[in-house]
């Protein structure tokens, strides 16, 4: 996995990064929340993904982490991309939920799934959220899931 800043800067060892961050952060006063999500688009044959880490200084504003890969389209729909973008955001969740523990650091999955049933991506709610708090973790949906439906989304 790739991971980035924003500026472009690469992050070789996303791992060390987060706890380098959190000990950083913490040192300088600063209360910290961690939201994960990632988004995705079809571009042409294939599916772009932006998987995030935010992290929230409390009244302090935030930064976030960058990952973006690509996959081949194939035959999906939207449910499961909706799916794939919540298991790659609980799989990073999982690689560093050691680290939240250790720190006592607040984290969160958001989804870009509507809450609203009008809205196609609303037919993965009920899975992802299983998914998610089955894991252990806590759940944010549209249109509290700014980790995915604002972060991720202006880096796919």
């Amino acid at each position: 996995m790739k991971w980035r800043r924003l500026n472009g800067d690469p992050i070789f060892e996303i791992k060390e990064k987060v706890e380098q961050t959190i000990i950083e952060e913490t040192q300088k006063g600063h209360r910290l929340k961690v939201c994960i999500g990632t988004d995705s688009q079809v571009k042409g044959n294939s599916v772009e993904f932006a998987c995030v880490i935010v992290f929230l200084r409390e009244k302090k504003g935030g930064f976030m982490y960058i990952n973006n890969y690509r996959m081949e389209k194939k035959e999906m729909s939207l449910k499961q991309r909706m799916i794939l973008e919540v298991s790659r955001s609980v799989e990073v969740a999982y690689s560093l939920c050691d680290l939240f523990d250790q720190y006592d650091i607040e984290m969160e999955i958001h989804a870009d799934i509507n809450t609203d049933p009008y809205f196609a991506s609303n037919k993965a709610l009920k899975e992802a959220m299983g998914y998610i708090l089955g894991m252990g973790f806590a759940f944010k949906a549209k249109p509290d899931a700014f980790a995915s439906s604002s972060c991720a989304d202006k880096v796919v």
